[in-house]
C-alpha cells in the first residue's frame, strides 16, 4: 500500500503506517519531553523522555480511535473497512464503498469526530475528579486539548475532512444527487486549502518566518485531496447509468473453439487483425477460453490444420469477467484494483458479448464530455 508497513489487525481492520509517522513521532516525543522537562524541572531526563513518548502514543491512539469511529459506523452499514492508516498528516479509514443513502453518509463522517469529542469529555473528567497535579495533569491537559483540536479541525466543512462528507450528505440530501455534494464539499475544501496556504507563506515572505508552516503543508494536502475528490466526482457523475455492455469493443476478438489453428491462423492472424489474444466461445457463444497469437508457436505448422483451438486455448475463471449488467463505475473500479487493461463480459447465461477495455472507457468518457454540435 504505497510503502506502508503493516502493524497487524485491529478488531479484523488491517491496520499500516506510513513511514513518514515514525518522524512525527520522533517529533512529538522530543516536542512533549522537552515542555515537560521545562515545566517540571525535578523530571530527569530519562523520564521525561519516556512520558513524551506515552504522550505521543497516547495522541496517535486518539487518531486511531478517531478512525474505529468512522470504520465502525460504516461496519453497521455493511460497509467493508479495507483498512486504517497512519500518515504524516492524521489517520485514513480506507472504506469499500460509499454509503448508500445521504444519512447514513453524514453518520459514517460525524462519527469520527463525535469519538474525538468524547474522549476529550472522558480525560477532562478524569484531570477534575482525580484532582490529578503534576506531569500527569500536564499529560492529560495535551491530551484533552488534542482529542478537541482534532475534532474541531476535522470538522471545517471542506473534502477531504470530515466536515466535507458531512457537507457533502447534507447538499446530497438536498439535491438528491451524490455527485454534486461532493463537488460543492471538495470546492469548499480547495478554498480553505488556498486559506491555509497564504496563512502559510504570507509570515515567511513578509517576516521570514517558519511558524505557521505546518498551515503550508496542510493547505496542500487539502487542495490535492479536494481536486482528486472533485476530479473522480465527476467521472462517477457521467459513468452513472452505464453498463459494462455500454463500453464493449466493436469487433471485439472472438474465435470458435471449433476452428483448426489454420482457419484461426487465415481468417484472423494473417488478415491483418493486430490483437494478439482472443477470447474462445463454444457452439452456443458461451465464453470457455482464451487463445494467443503466440500460442501457436508451441504447435508445428504442420499440423495447424488437424488441431483444433480447443486443444491449446487456456480456460477462463469466472474471477477474470464481468457481468454485461454491472454498473461501468465498479468495473473501471476493478480494472484498477486488479492493474487490468481488458476483461471479457459475459450475460448471465455465460454468452459471451465480447471484451472491454480501458481505453474504451477513457473514450466514452471523453465522447459524453464534448458538447453536442448545436
Amino acid at each position: 500500500m504505497n510503502g506502508t508497513i503493516r502493524v497487524g489487525n485491529l478488531f479484523g481492520i488491517p491496520f499500516y503506517i506510513h513511514p513518514s509517522w515514525f518522524l512525527v513521532l520522533g517529533l512529538v516525543t522530543w516536542s512533549y519531553s522537552s515542555g515537560l522537562a521545562a515545566q517540571f524541572p525535578q523530571l530527569s531526563a530519562g523520564l521525561a523522555l519516556l512520558l513524551g513518548l506515552m504522550t505521543a502514543l497516547m495522541l496517535f491512539a486518539s487518531v486511531v480511535a478517531h478512525e474505529l469511529g468512522h470504520s465502525f459506523v460504516a461496519i453497521r452499514q455493511g460497509i467493508d473497512v479495507k483498512s486504517i492508516t497512519l500518515f504524516i498528516f492524521g489517520g485514513l479509514a480506507s472504506l469499500e464503498k460509499e454509503s448508500k443513502t445521504p444519512g447514513e453518509a453524514f453518520w459514517v463522517a460525524i462519527a469520527g469526530p463525535m469519538v474525538s469529542l468524547l474522549l476529550c469529555g472522558i480525560v477532562t473528567a478524569i484531570g477534575v475528579t482525580t484532582t490529578a497535579s503534576g506531569p500527569l495533569a500536564a499529560i492529560l491537559g495535551v491530551l484533552a486539548s488534542v482529542n478537541l483540536a482534532l475534532a474541531l479541525f476535522n470538522l471545517i466543512p471542506g473534502l477531504p475532512l470530515d466536515g466535507g462528507n458531512i457537507l457533502k450528505a447534507i447538499v446530497w440530501k438536498i439535491t438528491g444527487n451524490p455527485y454534486k455534494g461532493v463537488t460543492f464539499a471538495s470546492r469548499v475544501g480547495q478554498i480553505f486549502g488556498w486559506v491555509a496556504i497564504l496563512s502559510g507563506i504570507v509570515p515567511l515572505l513578509f517576516f521570514g518566518s517558519f511558524g505557521n508552516l505546518w498551515n503550508l503543508l496542510i493547505g496542500f494536502f487539502l487542495l490535492q485531496n479536494a481536486g482528486n475528490a472533485a476530479q473522480f466526482a465527476r467521472v462517477q457523475e457521467k459513468l452513472t447509468g452505464l453498463t459494462a455492455e455500454d463500453a464493449v469493443t466493436i469487433d471485439s476478438p472472438i474465435v470458435s473453439a471449433n476452428l483448426t489453428l489454420r482457419e484461426f491462423a487465415d481468417e484472423r492472424v494473417i488478415s491483418g487483425q493486430n490483437w494478439h489474444r482472443f477470447l474462445v466461445t463454444d457452439d452456443d457463444g458461451q465464453l470457455v477460453g482464451a487463445i494467443a497469437v503466440d500460442n501457436l508457436r508451441s504447435i508445428p505448422t504442420a499440423m495447424w490444420s488437424e488441431t483444433q483451438i480447443k486443444e491449446v486455448m487456456r480456460p477462463i475463471t469466472e474471477s477474470t469477467t464481468v457481468q454485461s449488467d454491472q454498473p461501468l463505475l465498479e468495473v473501471m473500479q476493478l480494472l484498477e484494483q486488479q492493474k487490468l487493461s481488458v476483461l471479457p463480459v459475459i450475460r448471465e447465461n455465460g454468452v459471451l458479448v465480447g471484451i472491454l477495455e480501458k481505453t474504451a472507457i477513457i473514450q466514452l468518457l471523453q465522447s459524453r464530455t464534448q458538447p453536442n454540435p448545436a
